[in-house]
């Protein structure tokens, strides 16, 4: 079966500092795949070279075997990616409505100058993705008064209104009290049950989160891929207990 997604030797250093060392990995559709690493391990300039929004010194991604290595994020986004933030990108002063309305707008290539965002066919489709994401009894709220978790699952209705086929969620449960992470988990598992197809990679700390959600672990050391396998083979592994989980450190 051929990947979805393929990097390829792909390398980044920032200075003296290696962010990515000759990268080699290939991400399958349907996929739910948690990317861990303490932090500055590489995870994030491995997502931001995804879309586009860092370029790799050296190497290549490819996407449904198209490199994509020199597109900027906006040609990204039109071939089937789109991301979530660990601070989510929404507009404050509009209600949830306006900013699943503003995302279609920004994701639909045959909007034109002259047609209007409240399009029918453009509510009904931003009606369905807040049914699915339990965020309905929020639709005419300003997004500046909702708490937190929910502006989360706001971001990634957002991310989902261009019917992506790779969905990249940057750490989706922090900032989420303890009580919350798990029902918050259920609600974006549940919204993504009914696209199968949309492949997920999700940088996640909380490793009860990765061992729950994730089909597969990358586990990520210095710019280097310390382990790729199932959630139990990778947090098993001494280099992911030392280095990532701090487990062998406390022995």
């Amino acid at each position: 079966m051929k990947a979805m997604l393929q990097a390829r030797d792909v390398g980044k250093k920032f200075g003296a500092v290696v962010a990515a060392s000759n990268l080699n990995i290939d991400i399958f559709a349907g996929e739910r795949v948690s990317l861990i690493g303490s932090n500055g391990a590489g995870k994030t300039t491995f997502v931001n070279m995804i879309t586009g929004y860092l370029k790799p010194d050296h190497g290549q991604i490819l996407l449904d075997g198209q490199d994509i290595t020199p597109l900027f994020p906006r040609a990204i986004t039109h071939l089937g990616v789109a991301r979530s933030f660990q601070i989510p990108q929404l507009y404050g002063e509009l209600t949830v409505l306006d900013n699943m309305l503003v995302a279609n707008a920004c994701h639909d290539q045959k909007l034109s100058f002259w047609q209007p965002a409240r399009r029918r066919d453009a509510i009904e489709r931003a009606d369905a993705l807040l049914e699915r994401f339990a965020l309905t009894e929020h639709r005419s709220r300003r997004v500046a008064e909702l708490p937190g978790g929910v502006r989360k699952l706001l971001d990634i209705a957002m991310a989902l209104t261009s019917s992506p086929k790779l969905l990249l969620l940057d750490e989706p449960t922090s900032g989420v009290s303890a009580e919350e992470k798990f029902p918050m988990m259920e609600t974006i598992m549940a919204g993504l049950g009914q696209d199968q197809s949309t492949t997920v990679l999700f940088v996640e700390h909380d490793m009860d989160i990765v061992n729950r959600y994730a089909s597969r672990v990358v586990a990520f050391y210095s710019g280097r891929i310390i382990a790729d396998d199932t959630p139990e083979v990778a947090l098993a592994t001494d280099d992911v207990r030392r280095y990532v989980t701090g487990e062998l450190l406390s022995e």
